[in-house]
């Protein structure tokens, strides 16, 4: 096992859901995403997103696109003109949760194009 951001195997685009955020999890490889669906939980983006996302995390699986797509329920404070925040916006979430630390076997990162 070797620890790597979250970037390494996956890329990710997320955007504004009202009050929430959305976070889609795209995964590199086949042997990126069986181990992101195992491994990438919805408490474990819950907890690393902790600072910013203050309700619930639900996760929506998309096999045929290597994908996970999370809805983090209460991280923009309101969500636009709602929000005290300065920039209640979601497009930057998904740079965060890329930011997320896991440990990872080493033949999913030879099995993974780094990009």
């Amino acid at each position: 096992m070797t620890k790597v951001q979250l970037s390494r195997i996956a890329c990710a685009r997320s955007g504004d859901k009202g009050e929430g955020s959305n976070v889609g999890v795209i995964a590199r490889s086949d042997a990126a995403y069986a181990f992101l669906k195992e491994r990438l939980t919805a408490e474990l983006v819950k907890q690393h997103m902790r600072a910013i996302n203050f309700g619930g995390v639900k996760r929506y699986e998309a096999d045929n696109l290597r994908a996970l797509n999370f809805i983090l329920l209460d991280s923009l404070g309101g969500g636009g003109s709602a929000s005290l925040k300065t920039d209640a916006q979601g497009k930057t979430h998904g740079l965060a949760v890329l930011r997320l630390e896991l440990d990872v076997p080493q033949s999913v990162l030879d099995a993974t194009p780094n990009a």
